[in-house]
Order: structure tokens, then C-alpha cells, then sequence
């Protein structure tokens, strides 16, 4: 079965229970300032698991792309990615427990074929402290139905918070009104032929299910939404709901019946190129097969994300963009590819995904520009902070010097440790702490020197800078209602001659869309509204539903600006007393200030 064919049957399978098929969410989500990157199938549904009505029922499907930028260090083993899919079924106060796992039983071994004498499950022990039960109910399900396989030895393995789901992890972290509860991951056995645990680090344990090894693979997790947390302990749900999420490449890799991810053909195209552009064999040696790893995913995900308008860059989703795409160009050199490769990778992996991902082919010109000039930037960054190490004839490394080439060469820590230990060098202790408060130095020095500047945005106080300033609040909630609540504000710039306003926008606005907005402002305007000044907590503000885009640069205490029936904002002022004194205001200007932002411009009739 090819990948294709995998995805398509897992929800043709759930069609046929009822469920209704959803697309793919962007790797970045929508209105969710809490979060850079979508890392769950479950993630963009949250709202209906806290009462919220689906538009499409109570039983719902899909296949959704997934980035987890923290298991980037994790890269290099047979299993880990950043970027993967996750297969995921949901019930909102439908079906429960026992459809659940018998479904999924079906899947995996009637349509993915997968040996049931290779399959074992967990369940959740239970927390006598916070009365929370033992999952017997899962675990008496999940024995029946291995005995109708004729399996009848234990399959069943009860752990404690690694089988309890909640936002916030483990119950004793939960607040009032939060919801979770146990869930049940199932495993696939390769056995003992790859001797992934004899040649692990972990060979002087014990194996089981939940070992780092290797030899288990969790392909899959039921999550049984039971509970909701009160001041008086654990509540259970009236409509308790189902989160089920299998991963892809995981499952791909048990239908092969081999431990190694990247040995699918989710890969394998990525690998050739690889192989025929290094003259390097895949397995050859333990280094070159990480560093075949590590480029075959960093550069699928980087592309995933260009797909979803994130670029390489310094700030926020285009970091982890550009550090994925200098990290693959770095093993790159380590296996022998001295020429510039990365954007000749863009069409193979666009080739992977065109019939679920169709608008990565679409891309995949634009992708590659952005790629090269990327990659050119690097390589001469690159060659001038390995000269450091060269020149300075370095026997250690220090966080100084790796805070340096972080500085002037757009060197991660990582990079500057794995070049260190490939020299062989001393690496001073604790350097990640150590790396991390210069960091935090360099950044809050920079937060102060931009302190004044940010509390009022403007350059001068002027009466027409103060009335320009009143008019963003305008102009971003007119935008927020013709445009839609995606919108968010990405800067701003002010004096008496005019305002530039930047936001989040994925295409040029219509001459009609402009004309509305306008139309929309000037109506306010008329109605001469006053404008309400308040002083509170940073988090009654954000409460009360104020909208702040850079919430992380206000103080705990904050002013918030209302203006009835159309903006409430944390802002810095200074403001108008009524929006009548504003005047009417026209759209001169709209152009594109970066991917996925537009600006415009505005300024008195």
C-alpha cells in the first residue's frame, strides 16, 4: 500500500463510520497566538472539545500536517521528524471506548495488515490521591479483543501520567474547568532481529513498551476525554469525547515491518537524491546515515512550511524555518556536498506530497528561489564563522564565542557544539545555560532600547500623529471585518503625514476591498464615539477579550482603548477624546511588506 493509498483508506474506513472528512489545518494556525506551529490533529479542534457545535457533526476525520519545532534535536534517529502527518478520528459526545477501539483494532490489522502478535497497548493506572480509576474498562476491551485474534498473553500494560492527557500534562497540573483525561497508545513489536534495544544506550535496562530503544513504535493514541477538573477534584463529563491520533510515517514504517522511518517512500525519493548528489550510501556508517536523516527531514519541513507562507527569517515561524534549512546545509558538507543542493530538493519532495498537498507543486519555483538565496547567504556566513575555529585556533568552546557565531553568522548552538565535537574540542560545562542568559541579556537590552519608542509608536505627539494614531485602532478592526478576523497587526509606523499599518493578509486587496474599508472607517468616524481610557492588569485586560498582538512587550500593568461596538486594544496612546475629531481618512497605497503581509497606508481626505 503506498502512502496515497494508506491516507485515502483510514478515511474512506471512518466515512463509512459515519464521520465527516476535514482538510488538512496550516502548519500555522488561525487566531491561536498561543502556539507558532500546529503539532496535533486535535489542536485546531479544541474549541469543540470545550462545547463549541462542529459545522460538521460529532464525528469528524482527517489527515493534518504537523510541525513540533522541539523535537528538532531528536532528528537523527530512525523515528523522530518535525514535520509529520497525523491521521486522526474524533467523536464529540458520540461513540466512546468501545467503538473506538475496536475500529482502530480493524484498521490496523484488517487494513493496514499489521500482525495483531505484533501489537500491545497501554492503559492508565489510575491516581488514588486525586480519585482517578484505573482505565480497567479499556484494558478489558482491548483483551477481548486480542483473544478473538487468538492472543490470549498479556498485552495490556498499565503507566501512570504517561497515559493521561490533558493541555497541560498530568492531572495535578490541571486548573479548574480544564478537561482531559486517560488514554490508551498502541505499539508496534519489531521484534528482536534489529537488536534495537541490545545496541541502545539503554541495554543495561530492562525493555518495555514505553523504552527509548527503539524496538516498541507507538503508532497510535487514544485519548478518552473523560474528566473535568473542579475545586472539589475530578468531575466526569456528561459528553465525553474521543481523540485519536496515528502517526503517518509510524504506521508506514510497521507496514514494512521495519523500525526505520525514513526507509519509506515518504523518503526514500529524498534519500536517492541524496545518495546520487554525495556519491555517500545511505547505511554506510552511524554519521552519514544521521546526517541523511537530519537533511531528509529538516528540508521536507522547511518546505511544508514555505507551502504555508513561512519563510526563512529571524523572527517567530521564519526561525525555525531558516535554522532547519542552515542545519541540513551543514550536514550536507559533513557527507561530502560541497555545491549548493537544497533547492533541488524543493520538486522531489513536492513530488511526495501533489496529490493530498497539491499547492506545494504550485510553489515549488517560488520555494526555490527563497531556497537559494537562502542557501548562498548561509554558505558565505558559514565559511567566515568556521573561520573562527580555524583562525582563533581554538581548543574550546566557550558560550562567548558560540553567542558570537550565533550574532555574526546566524550559527545555532548546536551547529557550533557539533562542529566543536567534531574537532574534537573542549566544550565548556552548562554552555547551553550559559548561551541562553547571554541570550537573554543581548535581548533585554535590546527590549529596553526600545522601550519609549514602543509606548507610544510614534515619533512625535503632534495633534495629526495623535489622531493617526487613534486611526489604527480603526483601521485594524475595519480590516478584521472586511478581510476577516485572521487579520493581525505586524507593525506599524506614524508621523504627521501619514500612517503605514502592516498585517497579516495572504494576497493583495481588491480595489472593492479597499473602497469597503475605507467606507467602513469614515462611518465610524461620523459617529464620533468617544474613547475610553482604563488602566488594569495586564490578564484582566486580555479577559475582558482586549486584542493585543505583542502581548509579550507589555508591562503587567496596562491601558487598554475602547471604543464601544468596534476596538478595545492594549496600546501605549496617546489617543483622540472622540474618534470625530480623526477626520475622514482615505486609503492611498497598498502593497506587499513581506510573505504573507500586506501594508497600507493612510492619510487625511
Amino acid at each position: 500500500m503506498t502512502p496515497d493509498e494508506l491516507r485515502q483508506a483510514y478515511l474512506d474506513f471512518f466515512v463509512q463510520k459515519k464521520h465527516a472528512v476535514l482538510p488538512s489545518d496550516s502548519l500555522v494556525p488561525d487566531n491561536d497566538p498561543t502556539t507558532l506551529f500546529t503539532g496535533s490533529g486535535m489542536q485546531p479542534l479544541l474549541p469543540y472539545f470545550l462545547g463549541q457545535p462542529h459545522p460538521k457533526g460529532t464525528r469528524v476525520v482527517n489527515s493534518q500536517k504537523c510541525f513540533r519545532s522541539q523535537d528538532i534535536e531528536e532528528v537523527g534517529d530512525n523515528r523522530h521528524t518535525t514535520f509529520f502527518e497525523m491521521l486522526g478520528n474524533w467523536s464529540f459526545g458520540d461513540y466512546f471506548k468501545k467503538e473506538q477501539l475496536e475500529w482502530i483494532f480493524e484498521f490496523f490489522t484488517d487494513i493496514c495488515g499489521l500482525n495483531p502478535e505484533r501489537l500491545f497497548v497501554t492503559a492508565y493506572e489510575g491516581n488514588q490521591e486525586l480519585g482517578i480509576a484505573r482505565d480497567e474498562e479499556a484494558a478489558e476491551i482491548w483483551k477481548d479483543l486480542f483473544a478473538k485474534k487468538s492472543i490470549t498473553d498479556q498485552r495490556v500494560y498499565y503507566y501512570g501520567n504517561e497515559n493521561w492527557w490533558s493541555r497541560v500534562g498530568e492531572p495535578s497540573n490541571m486548573s479548574n474547568g480544564e478537561p482531559g483525561g486517560p488514554d490508551s497508545e498502541i505499539f508496534y513489536d519489531f521484534g528482536i532481529d534489529y537488536k534495537d534495544h541490545e545496541n541502545s544506550q539503554f541495554s543495561d535496562q530492562e525493555c518495555h513498551l514505553n523504552c527509548d530503544c527503539g524496538r516498541y513504535l507507538e503508532i497510535g493514541n487514544n485519548v478518552f476525554m473523560t474528566y473535568v477538573k473542579t475545586a472539589s477534584g475530578f468531575k466526569e463529563l456528561e459528553d465525553k469525547n474521543i481523540d485519536f491520533g496515528g502517526g503517518f510515517e509510524r504506521i508506514l514504517a510497521a507496514m514494512n515491518n521495519d523500525p526505520d522511518v525514513f526507509k519509506t517512500e515518504l523518503f526514500m525519493p529524498i534519500i536517492s537524491y541524496l545518495e546520487e548528489t554525495s556519491g555517500k550510501k545511505y547505511n554506510q556508517d552511524e554519521k552519514t546515515t544521521q546526517a541523511f536523516r537530519v537533511i531528509a527531514d529538516h528540508m521536507k519541513a522547511a518546505v511544508m512550511l514555505a507551502a504555508d507562507g513561512v519563510y526563512p527569517s529571524n523572527k517567530e515561524q521564519g526561525y525555525f524555518s531558516r535554522r532547519l534549512i542552515r542545519r541540513a546545509i551543514r550536514y550536507g558538507q559533513m557527507i561530502g556536498i560541497e555545491n549548493e543542493f537544497v533547492s533541488g530538493l524543493v520538486p522531489v519532495i513536492a513530488a511526495i506530497y501533489q496529490i493530498p498537498y497539491p499547492k506545494v507543486i504550485d510553489q515549488v519555483k517560488n520555494i526555490q528561489q527563497i531556497f537559494a538565496t537562502e542557501e548562498k547567504k548561509f554558505q558565505k556566513a558559514l565559511t567566515k564563522g568556521l573561520r573562527v575555529f580555524e583562525k582563533e585556533d581554538l581548543d574550546s568552546l566557550t558560550s562567548a564565542t558560540a553567542f558570537n557565531l550565533y550574532e555574526s553568522y546566524g550559527f545555532p548552538l548546536e551547529m557550533s557544539i557539533e562542529e566543536a565535537q567534531r574537532r574534537d574540542m573542549k566544550i565548556e560545562d552548562d554552555i547551553e545555560t550559559k548561551f541562553n542568559q547571554l541570550k537573554q541579556s543581548h535581548a533585554d537590552k535590546s527590549r529596553q532600547a526600545s522601550t519609549d519608542k514602543f509606548k507610544g509608536g510614534l515619533g512625535d505627539q503632534s495633534e495629526a500623529t495623535v489622531k493617526y494614531h487613534t486611526a489604527t485602532h480603526l483601521l485594524h478592526a475595519a480590516l478584521r471585518k472586511i478581510l476577516g478576523t485572521h487579520v493581525e497587526q505586524k507593525g506599524s509606523n506614524i508621523n504627521g503625514d501619514r500612517l503605514r499599518f502592516d498585517f497579516s493578509h495572504p494576497q493583495a486587496l481588491t480595489k472593492d476591498e479597499i473602497n469597503q474599508i475605507e467606507a467602513q472607517i469614515n462611518t465610524w468616524i461620523k459617529s464620533d464615539l468617544p474613547v475610553i481610557k482604563q488602566v488594569m492588569s495586564k490578564q484582566a485586560a486580555l479577559n475582558e477579550g482586549a486584542v493585543a498582538f505583542f502581548i509579550e512587550k507589555y508591562p503587567d500593568e496596562v491601558t487598554v482603548y475602547t471604543i464601544e461596538g468596534i476596538s478595545k486594544e492594549l496600546c501605549g496612546g496617546p489617543h483622540v477624546g472622540k474618534i470625530g475629531e480623526i477626520g475622514q481618512i482615505m486609503l492611498f497605497k497598498e502593497q506587499s511588506c513581506s510573505a504573507g503581509v500586506r501594508r497600507v497606508y493612510a492619510k487625511f481626505k
